[in-house]
């Protein structure tokens, strides 16, 4: 299976120039599954603390509208975000199109507070859960963004069979951190594990770092993006990926908690 990953341009919009060049990129390594980077069009919500009613609108609808875009992708499978109504605010909704047909993934649980990433007070939780998606032979689970940083989940996923875990992300410029993370999810998990990213500066909001990688089961970097190349794509090989869960550190069993005396 051939799997592309990438960086988007900051703030991109469906059926703008820079689009319209990403998708020349992407059609030209003809992937059997394409992994979008975290809530990848329009403008960056979080870059302020202010929950924006009319904002919140604007990139659902623009969002809503870019899956028209991406549905013209001669891609099987495609997995990204976008922000749906949830309890008063937005939820960050992962999904695959698979030929097309919309399919709930996961939403996102873990949100940063911070300059440039004010997501608690945009975000909420609609739906609970990381759960196992399995689509035409492959297993694999949705990590978003931060919630890369919680190993457990992770582990958890390759306990439940995943080949491969995907990590659409929306991060800055700072990268050892994505870097060893991704890599830790590959070396607990036995799962292949991929990563998107945004780049470039998104008015009142961070300057995005790029930088989309690919892992091999038990850590290995096979690949990552750079400004020179935006879009890259890696053969999976299922059986790797489910040899691995046999190797250290898969195979050792977590030990029922004892009752404190």
């Amino acid at each position: 299976m051939r799997v592309c990953f990438l960086e988007n341009p900051a703030d991109l919009l469906p059926g703008s120039r820079e689009w319209l060049a990403q998708r020349d990129r992407i059609v030209g390594e003809a992937p059997d599954l394409l992994l979008m980077n975290e809530m990848p069009f329009g403008p960056w919500l979080a870059g302020s603390g202010d929950y924006d009613e009319a904002a919140a609108q604007q990139s659902v609808a623009i969002h809503s509208r870019a899956l028209g875009d991406l549905r013209h992708l001669p891609v099987r499978l495609i997995v990204s975000s976008r922000p749906v109504p949830a309890q008063g605010r937005l939820a960050n909704e992962a999904f695959v199109l698979i030929d097309g047909e919309y399919r709930f993934l996961h939403q996102k649980h873990y949100f940063p507070e911070e300059r440039g990433f004010f997501e608690k007070s945009w975000f909420a939780v609609g739906h609970s859960g990381f759960e196992v998606a399995s689509v035409g032979g492959l297993r694999f689970g949705v990590l978003l963004c931060t919630e890369v940083m919680f190993n457990e989940h992770a582990r958890a996923y390759g306990r439940a069979g995943a080949d491969l875990i995907v990590i659409p992300r929306a991060t800055g410029t700072s990268h050892a951190r994505w870097l060893t993370a991704g890599a830790m999810a590959a070396v607990v998990s036995g799962s292949y594990v991929v990563s998107s990213n945004r780049v470039g500066t998104s008015p009142g909001g961070p300057v995005f770092g790029g930088v989309g990688f690919a892992f091999a089961p038990g850590g290995e970097l096979i690949a990552q993006t750079s400004s020179q190349q935006p879009v890259v794509s890696f053969e999976l090989d299922l059986e790797t990926s489910r040899a691995a869960r046999h190797n250290y550190p898969c195979y050792v069993p977590e030990l029922p908690r004892s009752d404190p005396a």
